[in-house]
This record gives C-alpha cells, sequence and structure tokens, in this order.
C-alpha cells in the first residue's frame, strides 16, 4: 500500500495595511472602519509605510494647505512604490476620503502611481474595488453611493482595541456656510437609525469601550428613524445609549448652533452618562462676519444658547472653531470675535486663518484680508484662548474628578486617561487600572494637561492581574 504524502498547508504572509488620516474624528472613525473591511482580505495593520502592501491616504478637503499636503504625500509614495516594483514587489496606493470626492479624476491625472480613489462613501467598497485592480481591469473610481449603502455593507464586528471609540451617526451637512466645502465633499444631510447605532455601541461595549464620541459634520441635526419609525433626535439616541451596560460617557462632535434643540439641554442636565464638555462652533463674533458666512445665527443668539446651557448644566466647559481674517473682517468685526471669546470663556478652542476653497462663494468674494492681517489676529486670538485655557486647567487642582484611564504614559508604571472635560491626566502607579474609571485628586494644571494622584483603594497596585470594571459613576 502506498502512502499518500499531504504537503503541510501553507499560510499565506499576511499582508500588511498602512492608513494615514487627515483631518477631524470622522475620518478617524472611518480609517478604522476601512481597516475593518478589509481585514478579511487577510491585511494586518502595519505602522512602517515602507513595509505596506497597501497604502490608504484619508483625506480631508477643508483647508487649502490640507489637499497640497496629500499630493506631496502622494510624491513620496510614488517613490516607494517604485522602489517595491523595481525589487520584484508591488504596492497599491489609494486615496480615500474628502479630496478623492472632490478631486477625483485631478488626483489620477497629477498622480498616476494611484490605482484607487475613493469617496468617503464608498470605502465599503474597498474589497471589490482592490480586487479588480489586482486583476488589472474594471473601474478605479468608486466616489458615488449612498451613505445607507456604505453603512449596510459594513462589517458588524468592529477591530482595534482600547476603551474609547468614534462612532459615526450622521453624515453630510445642509447649511452651506459660504467657506465650506462639506455639503459639495459629504453631500446632504442623512442620519443612521437609532437601531443600528445602538447595535453598533452595544458591539463596542461589549469589547471593553467605556467611552463613544458620536459624531456628525452636523451632529445635532441627527434624525434618524427611532424604534417607532419616527425620527429621532440627538438626545433621544444619547437616551438609548445611556440604557447600554458598561457605556459609562458619551460625547459627540460637531454641532451647530441652529440645531441645538431644548431636549439636548434637558439631556446634559439628566443624563451622567453625557460628559459636561460641549464643543459648540461660532467661527466669528461678529454679526457682520457671521451673516458673510452664512451661519443663519448671530452673536447674541448664541451667547444665549450657551446661558441656557450652564443653567442645565453648571459644571460643563465649552469649545469651539474660530476663524480669522474672513473675507471682509474690519478690525471692529476682529473686536467683536475677541469680546465674545471674553464673554463666554472657553476651555479649549481650535482657531484658524481663513484660507479660501475652489467652489465656495467666500472664495470669490471682494475684500480678501491680507495674509500678515490674519496671521497677527490669530496670534491675539490664540493668545487670549490659552489663556483661558490654562485658566481653566488650572482651576482644576485641588479637585476630585473620575478618570477614565486609557493607556501607560511614558514612566514606568504611569499611566493616561481623560477627565470629563476631555484633558489628559497623567497619574503615578495607575498602569493596572486601564479600562477603569477611578476618582483622582489633581495636583496640577498644565496647559494640555493634568497631573493627579490615586485615592483610597485605587493605589494598591494589581500588576498581573486582569483589571476588575468599576462601577464607580463617570
Amino acid at each position: 500500500m502506498t502512502e499518500t504524502l499531504v504537503p503541510p498547508k501553507v499560510e499565506p504572509a499576511p499582508r500588511r495595511l498602512f492608513i494615514k488620516t487627515y483631518g477631524c474624528q470622522m475620518n478617524v472613525y472611518d480609517s478604522e472602519r476601512m481597516a475593518d473591511v478589509l481585514r478579511p482580505l487577510g491585511y494586518a495593520p502595519t505602522e512602517a509605510v515602507e513595509e505596506a502592501d497597501f497604502v490608504i491616504l484619508n483625506t480631508c478637503h477643508i483647508r487649502e494647505k490640507a489637499a497640497e499636503k496629500v499630493y506631496s504625500e502622494l510624491g513620496k509614495m510614488r517613490e516607494l512604490k517604485d522602489a517595491r516594483i523595481a525589487a520584484g514587489g508591488g504596492m497599491t496606493i489609494a486615496v480615500a476620503g474628502c479630496v478623492a470626492q472632490a478631486e477625483g479624476e485631478e488626483i489620477m491625472r497629477r498622480q498616476p502611481a494611484v490605482d484607487l480613489v475613493v469617496g468617503p462613501q464608498a470605502y465599503h467598497q474597498l474589497p471589490e474595488l482592490l480586487t479588480r485592480t489586482a486583476r488589472a481591469r474594471g473601474e478605479r473610481i468608486g466616489a458615488d453611493f449612498a451613505p445607507n449603502d456604505k453603512f449596510d455593507a459594513l462589517p458588524v464586528t468592529r477591530g482595534g482595541e482600547g476603551v474609547t471609540a468614534f462612532l459615526t451617526v450622521q453624515e453630510g451637512c445642509d447649511k452651506f456656510c459660504t467657506f465650506c466645502v462639506v455639503p459639495y465633499t459629504r453631500g446632504a444631510e442623512w442620519s443612521r437609525p437609532v437601531a443600528a447605532v445602538v447595535a453598533e455601541a452595544r458591539e463596542l461595549a461589549a469589547r471593553g469601550v467605556r467611552e463613544v464620541t458620536l459624531l456628525g459634520q452636523n451632529v445635532n441635526a441627527y434624525d434618524g428613524e427611532g424604534p417607532d419609525g419616527a425620527p429621532s433626535s440627538l438626545a433621544r439616541l444619547a437616551h438609548a445609549l445611556a440604557d447600554i451596560p458598561g457605556l459609562d460617557r458619551i460625547r459627540y462632535t460637531t454641532s451647530h448652533p441652529n440645531d441645538f434643540a431644548d431636549d439636548l439641554i434637558a439631556a446634559h442636565r439628566d443624563l451622567p452618562q453625557l460628559m459636561p464638555w460641549l464643543h459648540l462652533p461660532v467661527q466669528s463674533g461678529s454679526d457682520r462676519i457671521l451673516r458673510l458666512m452664512n451661519r443663519k445665527h448671530g452673536r447674541q443668539t448664541y451667547i444665549d444658547l450657551i446661558a441656557r446651557i450652564r443653567e442645565a448644566r453648571p459644571d460643563i466647559a465649552l469649545s469651539g472653531d474660530f476663524i480669522v481674517g474672513f473675507p471682509g473682517e474690519t478690525d471692529r468685526d476682529f473686536e467683536d470675535t475677541l469680546d465674545l471669546v471674553r464673554r463666554v470663556t472657553y476651555a479649549g478652542a481650535f482657531s484658524f486663518m481663513y484660507s479660501p476653497r475652489p467652489g465656495t462663494p467666500a472664495a470669490t468674494m471682494a475684500a480678501q484680508v491680507p495674509e500678515a492681517v490674519s496671521r497677527a489676529r490669530l496670534h491675539a486670538l490664540q493668545a487670549l484662548l490659552t489663556e483661558q485655557q490654562v485658566a481653566f486647567n488650572q482651576s482644576q487642582s485641588g479637585q476630585i474628578l473620575p478618570v477614565l484611564f486609557e493607556r501607560r504614559g511614558r514612566h514606568g508604571d504611569q499611566a493616561i486617561g481623560r477627565s470629563p472635560y476631555l484633558q489628559s491626566v497623567h497619574v503615578e502607579d495607575a498602569v493596572h487600572l486601564i479600562g477603569r474609571i477611578e476618582p483622582v485628586r489633581i495636583l496640577r494644571g498644565q496647559q494640555n494637561s493634568l497631573s493627579g494622584e490615586l485615592l483610597g483603594e485605587a493605589r494598591v497596585s494589581a500588576r498581573g492581574a486582569a483589571p476588575a470594571r468599576s462601577t464607580g459613576a463617570a
């Protein structure tokens, strides 16, 4: 009898995936989901681009220089790809996100090394498009798909590790601010059904996520289908998520003042899971500039809204967005912005010089502000905002805050967590508490972080033991 020899099964070498993410938190979420849809094809993430078989640049189109940075990065990717080909290998390059949506054909023309261009609503098509490209046939641009097609096609189970996660609930914007490309690159406002969001949040909580940040270009315009078939609101969605065991913290970004409904203000009052940190862009403190921006609200409307929110949640801290040097902005307009900042006071903020985006109404407005003037205004605004941020952080000294520990610090058993106000908190001898929410006495407040010490039983080290989940309220 002749023995049949069965050759051992040889597992294919893992393919390496490198994703570089530009821009907002929604792009971070999209990058995570792209990694999820490619995982079944054998792609494992790498942080070394030179090792990658598949490189994705997930782009942002909000600022002019951001798009040019993508083209610069593509030049470097082309050199890596040429070297890989010369060595007998290969590399696939894709451009995803908003630049892909807005400039797909231009990307392919300017940089032939790009194999795929995938808009923000089409990344669920990546496996199919990648397969077509590998076979050197079929279309290479996939940019025109509805948002519901994308979310329906994504895997239910998400990859990745950590105790915090982003969760997209809404896409697109109908506001048409004159400086913004989002309505043209992300399309009209669209919201995921409540059931779909809750299902994804339950899956995240089941694998140890303690905090979710709900994402949307205009997240408080959320109106996804509720259990009764009627449109829900962001407040009702927050209440549904608050019922998920283990999900202790809920955040959301970015909001528009015109969509801040009474029930959302009440949710900040009634839901302990809803963190007392609110990012609410205003862009300018000048009524005249707000009209030119087509913001559809005035400075006093914004100030009054902040007062109502603070009445409902006195401990809330604010973050904002500001643009200086918008076309036609005068010294008086800029002083109005500084005055608004002094009246409101911010614990953090993002501020930018205006940069024209092709295709937006503001790009062709008269009275473009000289760059030197815009830069001087930006420096003055940032000095004031930094002063307020430092004052807020220093005011936490001596306070006891619940901190969600997220990861190791740089030194020994140091761990880094987040306060309810989104501040980084550095604590010594706390690495055993990663994944838990524990009370921390704040010792010092710096510009960008806090330092603290553990209280009571949390001081006891549990090295080598699996951390138990704290039941303490956030």
